[in-house]
């Protein structure tokens, strides 16, 4: 059967979908349609003539516009499919109110009280007359339709302006025209071998003010009695609390009271003193707890800033190649330091992702060869990283040449070994992960 739905109707239809043609197909078809299109906020194209309110025109051939209560002919009055009509200056007013002030794209709703129907994009690009009013709106359905889109991503690369299309959602990379790679699934930049949910994870847990806390909880103690928290700042062991209300004297080491130190019952050298315990053991907890975040994230960090002085190594490297020019060498045979360079931001981004990927990971047997793949990677990547950073001369550029060859070679082998373990043991469910 066909059907004949206005192109206005039909783009909010599918904004409402998020863009999905079968499932607004499926309830069009098979569902109710006036509850479909009152959902949508717009009228039943195939009832409005029952539903739409008639114009309130005089004797005199005018009608009240009812948000500036003045007077106006019918060809200065507008409205919408809901019949709720206002002058053309004030639909104007309103309209750039909704788009400048509020950011509002295909969501602005009749601006009559209490009325949920959406204004189309062809009334508001007919009523609205300031073209930078205009340049807004369009560009606030642009980013709604690839927001809404589930097959489409805006680049999440600095000042780019591409969006990707794709044939379906994957936890994939994708490259922007502007060249930059990241995952569709996520946006981030590709992060193989970690998934996209422990990444997530991750970023949340680096950005958190937990770890804060975390470091608060390793680096400070609270009073046994009162429970205020407490930071030593001197040698003395002997603490007072500084609450007014508690000042309680104990002691830093085994956070039991103060008074027995200075006599006979003095036990604190006493590892399994019941009355201190339970309260070490807390903080040992906390201590490793922060020293393993630590480890795993200085180094995350350390590749990640690493990788972006790689990135400006690009511009060192050209003048190198400019250089090698000078020493007979022709265009072609110098570009193996711009695949040198490709590989190592190749090797830097893989080797950050997988400190992320073994934060989460339990031990076991496959784990252990995972981080000697990951130790032999990281090694040949450092070496790769000082051989390019070295002066070429005429005396050494032959033997610098062979260097950083037969090292980004073994680097692109060793990335390939590392990556293939871990999807493997993603096929295989050999990978279990931490809390």
């Amino acid at each position: 059967m066909y059907t004949k739905i206005p192109a206005t109707i039909t783009r909010i239809l599918l904004n409402h979908f998020k863009w999905d043609k079968e499932k607004l197909m499926e309830r069009f078809y098979d569902g109710d349609q006036d509850k479909l299109f009152k959902d949508a906020h717009v009228i039943n194209p195939f009832r409005k003539q029952s539903i739409a309110l008639k114009p309130k025109i005089k004797k005199s051939r005018t009608e009240d516009c009812e948000i500036c209560y003045s007077t106006f002919p019918p060809s200065m009055m507008t409205g919408l499919e809901c019949g709720h009509r206002f002058c053309t200056q004030c639909w104007q007013e309103y309209l750039t109110t909704k788009i400048v002030e509020e950011g509002l794209g295909l969501s602005i709703a009749c601006a009559a009280h209490g009325c949920d129907i959406l204004v189309d994009d062809v009334t508001v690009m007919r009523l609205v007359q300031d073209a930078r009013v205009r340049l807004k709106y369009q560009h606030l359905i642009t980013n709604s339709f690839v927001e809404c889109n589930r097959l489409l991503r805006w680049c999440p690369s600095a000042d780019c302006t591409y969006a990707i299309k794709v044939q379906y959602v994957d936890p994939r990379p994708v490259v922007c025209k502007c060249n930059h790679v990241f995952c569709f699934e996520c946006g981030e930049n590709w992060h193989d071998p970690v998934q996209c949910r422990l990444l997530k994870k991750w970023i949340k847990k680096c950005d958190d003010d937990s770890e804060t806390s975390n470091w608060i909880a390793a680096n400070t103690k609270e009073c046994p009695k009162c429970n205020v928290t407490i930071e030593k700042d001197g040698g003395c062991n002997h603490m007072v609390c500084k609450n007014q209300n508690c000042k309680h004297d104990f002691c830093w080491v085994c956070l039991g009271s103060w008074e027995p130190h200075g006599s006979s019952w003095y036990n604190c050298n006493r590892y399994d003193e019941d009355e201190a315990r339970a309260a070490r053991d807390a903080q040992e907890k906390l201590r490793s707890t922060l020293a393993r975040y630590l480890h795993y994230y200085n180094r995350y960090i350390n590749h990640m800033q690493s990788l972006k002085f790689e990135h400006k190594l690009y511009a060192a490297v050209k003048e190198k190649m400019e250089e090698m020019q000078q020493h007979n060498m022709s265009w072609i045979e110098v570009q193996f330091l711009k695949k040198a360079v490709d590989i190592l931001c190749q090797c830097r981004q893989t080797l950050m992702c997988t400190y992320v990927f073994a934060y989460y990971l339990k031990k076991n047997n496959q784990s252990q060869i995972f981080e000697e793949n990951q130790k032999d990677l990281e090694t040949a990547t450092e070496t790769l990283s000082e051989y390019l950073e070295r002066d070429i001369t005429s005396e050494n550029l032959a033997d610098i040449k062979q260097k950083v060859q037969d090292k980004y070679r073994y680097c692109e082998k060793r990335r390939k070994v590392l990556m293939d373990h871990v999807h493997e043991g993603y096929e295989k469910d050999w990978w279990e992960y931490t809390n």
